[in-house]
């Protein structure tokens, strides 16, 4: 299934892409796509539904972040092994964790606003993962019962913050509007090989990143269970995975987003995203 907010901010209404192409309207079954709504019973319930017998929505509606309710926004850092190496940086011997702010999330297509200061802000593609159940303490070889499924983001990145003005990565990472998620959560039974996943993303027409999720250090699984070992992972907590190369700040010389720069981007099978980038106010 491919489930989906659709509306104004702040009142997205939940919904699921019909086989035909159409938007169907899921206010009658679920109040969000969100909580137990993902949960695998929620799921169930949702799949049991003939969409033929649902509203359809108007195609022009605003699509917002595919999951409400995120708790944790989780990113990993130098989680491809080719990005590492384009970023000057040794794979690391453990994940690296660090958390966006939930204040950053957004629709996949909603304007991108560049903070006021900014002068690296920078691009990448990443596969997100969306829990579906409480996770603690869980194997390997468990962890994607754990998934309700997955969806395209992007962690938009300002580098100067991130990197240069001390201390962790945060700051650099949780700017408003820095988390493009969506535009559906494509629920894991449609998802053959999370691990096997073509990657891309273009700025105003030109293609900057190329990738597979196939070169990622630490696979979808290991990352459920590594995080639960430290953390409860929630329904609609977020798992941004990390990026493969072709980042702006890995160019020679780097190039980074400026006032009505267009990004586009995708994942196989997951959707497309289309931002354009505008100076904060």
């Amino acid at each position: 299934m491919k489930l989906m907010r659709v509306g104004a901010v702040g009142a997205e209404k939940p919904a699921i892409l019909a086989a035909d192409g159409t938007i169907r309207d899921l206010s009658a079954h679920v109040s969000d796509i969100a909580g137990a709504a993902i949960s695998p019973e929620g799921l169930k319930k949702i799949a049991a539904i003939d969409t033929a017998t649902l509203p359809v929505l108007s195609a022009d509606q605003r699509i917002g972040a595919c999951v409400a309710g995120t708790g944790k926004f989780i990113c990993i850092g130098l989680n491809y092994s080719d990005h590492a190496a384009e970023s000057g940086m040794a794979v690391p011997p453990e994940p690296v964790i660090f958390m966006k702010a939930t204040s950053a999330i957004c629709g996949p297509n909603d304007n991108v606003l560049i903070p006021r200061g900014s002068e690296k802000t920078d691009w990448e593609v990443e596969l997100a993962v969306v829990i579906g159940k409480t996770a603690k303490y869980v194997s390997e070889a468990d962890a994607l019962d754990y998934v309700a499924g997955y969806a395209v983001a992007h962690d938009v990145s300002e580098r100067a913050f991130q990197t240069e003005r001390s201390g962790q990565w945060t700051k650099g990472k949780s700017c408003d509007t820095f988390g493009p998620t969506g535009p559906w959560l494509v629920t894991k039974d449609e998802v053959a090989d999370s691990q096997n996943l073509n990657m891309w993303l273009k700025v105003n027409g030109e293609q900057m990143q190329n990738g597979s999720s196939a070169t990622m250090v630490y696979g979808v699984k290991f990352l459920v269970s590594y995080l639960s070992q430290f953390m409860s992972l929630h329904p609609g907590d977020i798992i941004s995975t990390g990026t493969p190369p072709g980042v702006g700040m890995g160019m020679k010389p780097p190039r980074y987003l400026r006032d009505g720069d267009v990004v586009e981007l995708g994942i196989e099978g997951l959707g497309t995203q289309k931002q354009t980038f505008k100076a904060d106010a």
